[in-house]
């Protein structure tokens, strides 16, 4: 089997060499008519494996995000026993349960500071973010670029892209 590459170099070749002789273009262009089926055909069944992958990517993606959601409900609902647990083992005034699984305690967090209201903050206490370092505005960058302003250190370029349809 004949890989693509190998398809489009021999296509290449085929164009050079018989644009050397001195031949009708009905030869040229039937000759590189039946050379661009099987680099057709072969080119087909490459973007219909990009495609077939890109369809497994957006599957896997999909299972993502519905396990992720699946596990944040569970650690949701965990989380919630927890709470309802320590909640009741509070009401009832029980600081301690042990099983032969595990130890149920009910202990102090650490102290915590709790901010209730920041206006009253004296200044020495207030943290200042660091500003943004400068980033370059590429929408100003390329409307300039377009009317034709000289932008050092810019330039617009034109690349290609794939598109299947």
């Amino acid at each position: 089997m004949t890989a693509l590459y190998q398809l489009t170099d021999q296509y290449r070749l085929a164009a050079e060499r018989l644009a050397d002789l001195d031949l009708p273009d009905e030869v040229i262009a039937d000759t590189l008519e039946g050379m661009a089926g099987e680099l057709e055909v072969k080119a087909t069944n490459v973007a219909a494996f990009a495609r077939n992958l890109e369809t497994t990517a957006a599957a896997i993606k999909d299972a993502e995000a519905s396990m992720a959601a699946r596990r944040k409900a569970l650690e949701r609902r965990a989380e919630s026993l927890r709470h309802y647990l320590l909640h009741n083992m509070q009401r009832a005034g029980i600081k301690r349960i042990d099983s032969p699984h595990f130890t149920l305690s009910v202990k102090d967090n650490p102290p915590a500071v709790d901010v209730f209201d920041v206006f009253q903050l004296p200044a020495e206490f207030m943290r200042q973010p660091e500003p943004p370092p400068p980033a370059p505005d590429k929408p100003a960058i390329k409307e300039a670029l377009k009317a034709g302003v000289d932008v050092p250190g810019a330039r617009l370029t034109q690349s290609q892209r794939l598109e299947v349809k």
